[in-house]
């Protein structure tokens, strides 16, 4: 019962066919490959127009990069205080950026609210040199606490970031989840509603080692991939990362592993309302489940063979958690089987 991330499942059957499938021979290193080529027109095609694509190797680097890009003296890219980008990147994104500054915003549930974002980057007026300016902005998709922004959502804070001449950046590293939850495309959540830069997850759904940078502003991409090869995210063999995506987008599996994990997150909410021993914190809209249980039972279930997180309560959480309780974090992801969510919820049933 293995549900504390989706980082914790290995590849996915068809991902390691495709990495073996290229290993042998010999091709075209640093990202020209035949294959490499191949699978930048299949981001074209998903993404309905020319993007660059820029493969790394961690969530981390791809979010940390984005964000370089748009890099100015005096910088400030503004996120949610609860995001990927403040809380869990030991500040790669500031050493990137050669010391740009992140500012949290408030929001409830892991999103940025709207109105905090407008008036918290109307305190940095571009031109007072002494407060520094803006820079970007930045959203998680779906977020920390397994919720999802709406395409009028996105829309809406794109807007407040353009009225600030500063770019949108989309942190993906669920970007399948969340888009399989909408019933989108993936141009209608990013560029069509005004997303400027995305990092593309792959490895929280199935692969190894495989994330990528999607831009849609093609005027950057000649100083991005300068600023990869300094990162040292340039690979020699980026086919085997190629591989990867290939299978991955093969016959729609990239959606298919998503919807999965969403089902499977489903039945553990549902497993949990039903529980006499748990209750679900809200509703998940993606592959994350947030449960209150007292810490004993916790402990009892983590013996028995359930694997999950305790987590901090989240800005806008207004549920009761007692003395006795906590929050815990439960994820799902393409390998999480009905078989073992059922199994969690006969233990929590009594």
């Amino acid at each position: 019962m293995f549900f504390a991330s989706d980082n914790w499942a290995g590849a996915h059957p068809n991902i390691v066919a495709g990495l073996s499938a290229a290993a042998g021979g010999f091709a075209t290193a640093y990202g020209d490959s035949a294959l490499d080529q191949a699978v930048y027109q299949r981001f074209n095609e998903i993404f309905e127009r020319e993007v660059a694509v820029f493969f790394v190797a961690t969530g981390t680097a791809a979010n940390s990069l984005s964000l370089t890009t748009f890099s100015k003296p005096g910088g400030i890219s503004f996120a949610h205080r609860e995001s990927h980008v403040i809380e869990d990147e030991c500040g790669a994104p500031e050493y990137f950026s050669g010391g740009a500054r992140l500012h949290a915003v408030d929001g409830a549930l892991g999103k940025i609210d709207a109105h905090n974002l407008e008036r918290t980057i109307g305190r940095f007026a571009p031109e007072i040199v002494h407060w520094g300016r803006p820079m970007a902005v930045s959203i998680t998709q779906s977020t920390e606490v397994g919720t999802i922004y709406g395409l009028n959502e996105i829309e809406t804070i794109a807007a407040i970031a353009k009225r600030h001449s500063v770019p949108l950046h989309m942190d993906g590293a669920r970007f399948a989840n969340a888009l399989v939850a909408l019933d989108t495309t993936p141009a209608e959540m990013t560029w069509k509603r005004g997303v400027d830069i995305l990092s593309f997850g792959g490895t929280k759904n199935g692969c190894w080692c495989a994330e990528a940078i999607v831009l849609f502003d093609l005027d950057r991409a000649k100083e991005l991939a300068f600023l990869r090869k300094r990162a040292a995210q340039l690979f020699s063999k980026s086919r085997f990362v190629a591989a990867q995506f290939e299978a991955y987008f093969k016959d729609g599996q990239w959606l298919d592993t998503a919807r999965h994990a969403n089902t499977m997150a489903a039945r553990l909410a549902a497993a949990i309302e039903d529980s006499a021993h748990a209750k679900l914190a809200w509703l998940p809209q993606a592959n994350e489940v947030f449960a209150v249980i007292k810490k004993t039972e916790a402990a009892k279930l983590q013996a028995a063979g359930a694997a999950f997180y305790d987590w901090h309560k989240p800005h806008g959480f207004d549920g009761h958690i007692g003395e006795d309780e906590l929050l815990y974090r439960f994820v799902t992801s393409f390998a999480t089987s009905a078989e073992e969510v059922d199994r969690f919820g006969q233990l929590i049933a009594g």
